[in-house]
């Protein structure tokens, strides 16, 4: 009898088989089942992490551009503090809030101030950043002013698998415009 024939009917044997425990079907389904589980988990935390972080970074934007009198440091420290409270989570957030201005003569933005609270890679905007950022800011009238708040912040996963476990970085972004004054002033710098 050849190889293939003996191959063929221990397989043939196999599948006819009805005697047996169920323990082999558990030890072969229930990794696969752990990892669904336990993936589906982590899979939700990502979305749930990255939500908060977006309505955080919304709720400061609204905020501010409701203002009508001028910031100052206490005011931002305070507005970072909402931005961990609405994540309520304890981890390490950066938050930078600036204010541009659409220049129409020389078409090109500039920065009014910015401001950044908390610990990560962000720096203050400054004009050289955004004078000529056409095609990642919004359109705006001359003289017309944008409020920017951004956040960083790093998502460690839960569960560690074998080339899945590197943390990445989730970052936030939101445009708006200034709703009741003609402008947000920041204490301490030159607001026309």
């Amino acid at each position: 009898m050849s190889m293939l024939n003996r191959f063929k009917t221990a397989l043939a044997r196999f599948r006819r088989d009805t005697d047996g425990i169920m323990t082999v079907e558990m030890v072969i389904t229930l990794p696969f089942l752990f990892w669904m589980i336990t993936t589906s988990f982590e899979l939700f935390e990502v979305h749930r992490y990255k939500a908060a972080r977006v309505k955080a970074t919304y709720t400061v934007a609204d905020m501010l551009s409701r203002e009508m009198l001028p910031v100052n440091d206490a005011y931002v420290d305070g507005a970072k503090a909402v931005y961990d409270d609405v994540t309520r989570d304890h981890g390490e957030n950066q938050m930078r809030v600036s204010v541009v201005v659409y220049l129409s003569g020389p078409d090109q933005y500039a920065v009014r101030w910015s401001e950044v609270r908390g610990p990560g890679p962000m720096t203050e905007l400054t004009s050289s950043d955004v004078a000529q950022a056409h095609s990642e800011l919004p359109i705006l009238q001359g003289g017309e002013e944008l409020i920017i708040v951004e956040s960083t912040s790093d998502y460690s996963p839960i569960f560690k698998y074998p080339g899945l476990n590197n943390e990445y970085t989730v970052n936030t972004q939101v445009f708006t415009g200034i709703r009741f004054a003609p402008q947000l002033c920041f204490e301490g710098t030159y607001c026309s």
